[in-house]
């Protein structure tokens, strides 16, 4: 049986296991923006039975990752791509056509079932140009200097001058808007009394809650890789160099 390291935080959990993600996920246990805290004192704030999770969690951990591919040793500039290509594209992607199923359902259920998804256009809405927004700052300011720093690295060269004087600078603030990012699909989630689908809910009123669920599974991964993953090892990767 797989010895669980408790002294590790939610978030070093689900870096070191695409399985500790998946059951994290089954409990509503944040483990990307949230995951710097302790499993044990998440659980007992939630009210989840701390010996169960941890019972799962070692059983799931066991039957290990071998389809999954490991992004803790990959190189740093593949890792990127698969960022950019699987989660940036995404939402590139999705998002407009959760705003457009939102507009539908947000001005019809408001006409003939009274008061539906209060705020929820403006909290989207916000959230999507400030998603955008993220996106671009990062593929053409951070990106490029994690692949430059990759590059020296793996030519055994210095790493580049860098404009932000330490790469830990753009990355705090990416991972405030992480932050931000994480509190508007909290709100998401209230607003739609956790993705309750009603008995008189249309095809389309379905489809925009199961966009929502999928947008906030992937954006969950997105920001794993990003702050339990990529951003560690950027940084782990100039202190190294520097020294």
């Amino acid at each position: 049986m797989t010895v669980l390291d408790r002294s590790k935080t939610i978030a070093e959990l689900a870096a070191d296991s695409l399985a500790a993600v998946k059951l994290f996920e089954r409990h509503g246990i944040d483990y990307c923006c949230g995951g710097k805290r302790p499993l044990a004192e998440v659980c007992e704030e939630k009210g989840i039975d701390f010996g169960q999770v941890e019972k799962e969690l070692r059983e799931a951990m066991a039957a290990g990752n071998s389809g999954g591919r490991d992004w803790n040793t990959a190189p740093l500039d593949e890792l990127v791509d698969h960022i950019v290509s699987m989660h940036h594209n995404y939402l590139r992607r999705e998002m407009p056509g959760i705003a457009a199923r939102l507009e539908k359902v947000y001005r019809v259920y408001n006409q003939r079932y009274g008061e539906t998804f209060p705020g929820l256009p403006e909290v989207y809405a916000e959230m999507e140009e400030e998603l955008l927004g993220h996106l671009i700052k990062e593929e053409r300011i951070l990106f490029p200097a994690i692949k430059e720093y990759a590059k020296a690295a793996a030519a055994g060269e210095p790493l580049p001058p860098s404009p932000f004087g330490t790469v830990a600078n753009p990355i705090q603030m990416m991972e405030a808007e992480h932050e931000e990012t994480g509190q508007s699909l909290a709100k998401i989630r209230e607003i739609t009394g956790q993705y309750a689908i009603p008995d008189y809910a249309c095809t389309t009123y379905r489809a925009l809650i199961a966009g929502f669920k999928e947008m906030e599974e992937d954006i969950h991964m997105h920001i794993h890789l990003e702050n339990n993953i990529l951003f560690p090892r950027v940084i782990e990767l100039e202190a190294a160099r520097k020294n």
